[in-house]
Order: C-alpha cells, then sequence, then structure tokens
C-alpha cells in the first residue's frame, strides 16, 4: 500500500484529491451546522442567541485568521501547515461532538475555524503550485465544485444525520475524512518550500486580525443589541467604525512596506482579473452563505419540514453543482471562461430572486 502511495507522489490529481477533501471538510461546517439548530436548541436547552454562536464562533475566528495563516504558509510551507491545520481540525471536531453543554460546544467550534483557517490558503497553494497554468482550469473547476459541493450539501448530508442520530454526528462525520487525509498527506503531497526567506510581519498580521475581528463581530451581534449599546459607552457603531479605522491604518502601514515584504503586494490588484476576480468570490461567498441559514430555519421553522426533508429540498443545487463544474473548468481552459462566469453570476442571481419571490409561509417543497 505504502508503495502504491509512493507512485502518486506529486501526481497532480492525487494531490487535487487530498487537498480538495480537507477543503470539503472545513466548508461544509460552514453550513451543516445550520439544519441543526432547532435539535441543539432542544436538547441543549439553549437559546437561539446561544445556538447561533455555534456558527459565528467558527466563522468569526476563520475570517480573522485566514490571513495569519496564509502567511504563516509562505513560512514554514503549505504542506506542513495543510497536516497541522487538519490535525486541529479533526480533534476540535471529536470535541464539538462530544461537548457537555452549548459553552463548550462554542469553544470548541473556535477551535475547529483555527484548523479552518490553518488549512484553507494552504489548499489553493497547492494546487496552484501542481498544476501548470495550461492545466489549473480543469483543477480550479474540479476545485470550485467541491467547494461548492461543500456549501451546498452541508444542509442535505446534515439533515440526514439529525433525522438519523442527532446534531452531534454533523461533526462526528468529520473525523473519517480528517484520518483519511492525514494518513496520506506525507505520501501523496510534494513538501513545497517556499523559493526565499519570508518575513512574518507581526505589525500588518495584528492590525489585519483586530480590524476584522472589530468588522465581524459588530456585524454577527449588531442585531442581538438593536445595532445599539453593548456596555457603557460601547456601542455597534463604535466597533464596525473602529474596525474599519484598524483596517485603514493596516492598509496605510502596508503602503509604506511596499518596497519590502508586505502581507498585501499592492501590486497585484493592477491586474484587473485579479482585482475583478477577489470582488467577484467574495460577493459570491456572501450570496451563497448568506441565504442558507434563513432558508433552512425557514424550510423547517416556516413550512414544518423535518430537517432530513430541509436537506433534501436544498440537494439539486449539489447535485447540478457536481456534475457541472469539472466540465466547465476544462472549458475555461480552452475559451478563457470570460462569458462562462458571466452566465454563471446572472443564474446565480435568477435563482436566488426566484427562491425570495417565491417563498411564502404556504410555499410546496417543490
Amino acid at each position: 500500500m505504502v508503495g502504491s502511495m509512493a507512485k502518486l507522489r506529486g501526481n497532480p490529481w492525487a494531490v487535487l484529491v487530498v487537498v480538495s477533501l480537507g477543503f470539503f471538510m472545513t466548508l461544509l461546517d460552514l453550513t451543516i451546522v445550520n439544519i441543526a439548530i432547532p435539535d441543539m436548541i432542544n436538547r441543549l436547552h439553549a437559546s437561539l442567541d446561544g445556538v447561533l454562536w455555534v456558527l459565528n464562533a467558527y466563522a468569526l475566528v476563520l475570517a480573522v485568521l485566514v490571513i495569519t495563516a496564509g502567511r504563516l504558509g509562505d513560512l514554514i510551507g503549505p504542506r506542513t501547515m495543510f497536516v497541522a491545520g487538519i490535525a486541529v481540525f479533526t480533534v476540535a471536531s471529536a470535541a464539538c461532538g462530544l461537548a457537555p453543554g452549548a459553552g463548550w460546544l462554542i469553544g470548541f467550534r473556535a477551535v475547529q475555524g483555527l484548523g479552518a483557517a490553518m488549512l484553507m490558503p494552504q489548499t489553493l497553494a497547492i494546487v496552484t503550485m501542481t498544476f501548470p497554468p495550461e492545466r489549473r482550469g480543469a483543477a480550479f473547476g474540479i476545485w470550485g465544485a467541491v467547494a461548492g459541493l461543500a456549501t451546498i450539501a452541508g444542509p442535505t448530508l446534515g439533515g440526514l444525520l439529525v433525522t438519523a442520530f442527532d446534531w452531534r454526528w454533523i461533526f462526528f462525520v468529520n473525523l473519517p475524512i480528517g484520518i483519511a487525509v492525514l494518513s496520506v498527506t506525507f505520501f501523496i503531497i510534494p513538501g513545497f518550500q517556499p523559493g526565499r526567506r519570508h518575513r512574518f510581519d507581526i505589525l500588518g498580521v495584528t492590525l489585519a486580525s483586530l480590524a476584522l475581528l472589530a468588522i465581524c463581530y459588530g456585524l454577527v451581534e449588531g442585531q442581538r443589541y438593536d445595532w445599539g449599546t453593548v456596555y457603557s459607552f460601547i456601542s455597534i457603531p463604535l466597533i464596525i467604525a473602529a474596525g474599519v479605522v484598524l483596517l485603514v491604518v493596516f492598509l496605510l502601514v502596508q503602503k509604506l512596506r511596499q518596497e519590502r515584504e508586505p502581507l498585501i503586494p499592492f501590486a497585484l490588484f493592477r491586474n484587473r482579473n485579479f482585482t475583478l476576480m477577489n470582488w467577484v468570490s467574495c460577493t459570491l461567498s456572501i450570496g451563497m452563505l448568506g441565504i442558507f441559514l434563513p432558508l433552512t430555519i425557514y424550510l423547517q421553522s416556516a413550512l414544518g419540514f423535518s430537517a432530513l426533508k430541509a436537506g433534501l429540498t436544498l440537494a439539486p443545487s449539489s447535485l447540478v453543482m457536481i456534475f457541472a463544474a469539472p466540465f466547465l473548468g476544462k472549458l475555461t481552459d480552452k475559451t478563457g471562461g470570460k462569458y462562462i462566469l458571466i452566465c454563471g453570476l446572472t443564474l446565480f442571481a435568477v435563482g436566488m430572486g426566484w427562491v425570495v419571490l417565491i417563498a411564502t409561509p404556504h410555499s410546496a417543497w417543490l
């Protein structure tokens, strides 16, 4: 078996499978918890606000630390960070499944977010280093299919697990995946090392982390405090404003460091396609992730669906994406992909708009 895996060492498609499995787990856990919210409230005797922090703790830590983790990958190698992230994420998943109460669960979810932040940037770096430019379209098509599948399949898989067992199994399902990835990573993924010595921008990392923490916390907790006072003179608008100021200071510091080794090289954004695709990725992620929490709660609370039926109602998106994304990735290699992207964004917008228009308290699952 070891000899067979040794033959796969450095094979681009074998590498893609391994990193995609790790990436799949991190994105799956952004949505799979949504479907289990009613079951968590009942079994943990927790409030909706408390259970929502099971979602928020993971997303908040992931958002705050992903830039730092990306730079650490530059320093010590993406494979090392990928393995460390998988290990932390897998152990934290087991702890989440065994959590005795909501407070413990929120804490373990934060550790899960740390593991996800450690491994997520490395997946894209490893794929880019493994595939030559002329074959990256197909590779990113599969990578994108895995990303979309994980995001959309969360409610379906979660609904099945919650209906058959209980909410704890939405975390236990990560264990076999994490163990499998850990067992083959060193055999299949080469030890990519940076071509030159990198510096760790401590000031930049600190400013970026604090800015993202303040902005994300303000947005997450805003409604709970009616967008007003949190404590004494501290308010949600003040927290968000502090985050924005810190972000501006971060950008100014990065501007002064452009001649050395900045955390964010501004020269990258002179490439129109790079800037545009970052914007598209950002808005698309907000759209995809933002729709599933209210939609899963709506299906169960407003329409009275079981967790399984709610998950199956969302399943067609996953099925279409599985079959379409690899084919469209190969087509992008041949055509450049601009019109595929435009068509995809248009269909996504039309589909989400259609869902909003037809979702009423009396809608049928079809």
